[in-house]
């Protein structure tokens, strides 16, 4: 047991040495990267630029003008209307349509991935709401439903199953094709937004449906694939102008948006784009959006027309140069431990070999 102890010491003491020594170098030596704020124009058909250097704020275009700060608020009115309000500067028409505060504010939204909160595993239940209260605020329900061998609806007071409730999804399920088990589920069981689409969910035939709770009876609306599309992941938007129902990448990684009402798919016009690898953000209008692809070692940016998804412009910023440090640290440490990953909230031990 004695020579069993030393054995475990020591292992013990090497696995700190390679996670400790290369961790506590990287954090004196880090150099925080800032990248500058860039929008899409399309007064100026352009990427407007925000960039803080040296203390200095200069705003910019990528055709090298420059601009005053309320020049700049200008050729992005849509982002800056409020400011354009408070100096009553906001123009009644943009690209020949009338807009005011509450169009504007209808067509904003910001959307967000990271491959942080896609590999984080999450628990299979989830919360139904009542998509038609009649009331203006939503309210959680008491239940939260699986989807395996059926639907089923979990009373969370007293843990026990609501049958009734549970057979009358199921049922619906079954009438309209949907075969069991559930291979994706997505949705947005929030209070905090205007509206409930309840679900999306891939059955285990690769079909896609609508499901949701309308004045207490399920609303279950097959959804028509495209030939060639293999759902991967989903991602509910409930932005409040109501034209998207969902974000959605299939199994080439291309990216589509699926419309409301006509649930008509819309391929959008950026490069293949792997949720699980790669983060994605969303700054849109009424008429574009700017999406920003980041994989961890570039950053493209692309300005979508918001009316048919095509590629208006695009542009890659240059890769940060890494520190003298940063290389050298490549060298100094052979063999190193790392327990945590820039795309995973896991914690598991992986070896890093260094640049030798």
């Amino acid at each position: 047991m004695d020579k069993f102890g030393k054995c475990f010491c020591v292992f013990t003491l090497l696995v700190l040495l390679l996670w400790l020594v290369p961790w506590t170098y990287r954090f004196v030596t880090a150099r925080s990267v800032k990248y500058p704020f860039m929008l899409y124009s399309g007064l100026i058909d352009n990427f407007a630029v925000l960039d803080h250097t040296d203390g200095e704020t200069v705003y910019k275009d990528l055709a090298g003008n420059v601009y005053t700060e309320a020049q700049f608020d200008s050729i992005l009115p849509l982002f800056y209307y409020r400011q354009l309000i408070a100096e009553e500067r906001l123009p009644d028409t943009l690209q020949g349509i009338p807009v005011s505060p509450r169009t504007i504010q209808m067509g904003n939204f910001i959307f967000r991935t990271t491959p942080m909160t896609v590999n984080a595993h999450a628990v299979p239940l989830y919360f139904l709401l009542e998509s038609m209260s009649g009331r203006v605020d939503l309210e959680m329900p008491d239940d939260v439903f699986r989807v395996s061998r059926r639907m089923e609806f979990i009373d969370m007071a007293t843990n026990t199953v609501k049958e009734e409730k549970s057979r009358l999804f199921t049922d619906m399920l079954l009438k309209k094709g949907f075969v069991f088990p559930a291979r994706l589920v997505a949705g947005n069981p929030t209070t905090r937004k205007d509206y409930d689409e309840g679900y999306l969910m891939v059955d285990a035939a690769g079909k896609l449906f609508h499901v949701k709770q309308i004045k207490s009876r399920p609303y279950v609306r097959p959804i028509e694939v495209p030939e060639g599309i293999d759902i991967q992941h989903l991602f509910l938007t409930e932005f409040k102008d109501r034209k998207s129902l969902a974000f959605l990448t299939d199994s080439e990684n291309r990216f589509w948006v699926l419309r409301t009402k006509t649930y008509e798919f819309q391929r959008v016009e950026i490069p293949p784009f792997d949720p699980k690898t790669m983060s994605l953000s969303i700054v849109g209008n009424m008429f574009d959006w700017t999406v920003t692809l980041k994989d961890g070692v570039k950053e493209e940016l692309y300005a979508i027309d918001a009316y048919d998804c095509k590629c208006l412009a695009s542009y890659e910023r240059p890769v940060p140069q890494a520190s003298l440090a940063s290389n050298i640290g490549k060298y100094i440490f052979l063999v190193r431990m790392q327990f945590n990953s820039d795309i995973s909230p896991d914690v598991f031990p992986v070896l890093k070999v260094g640049q030798w």
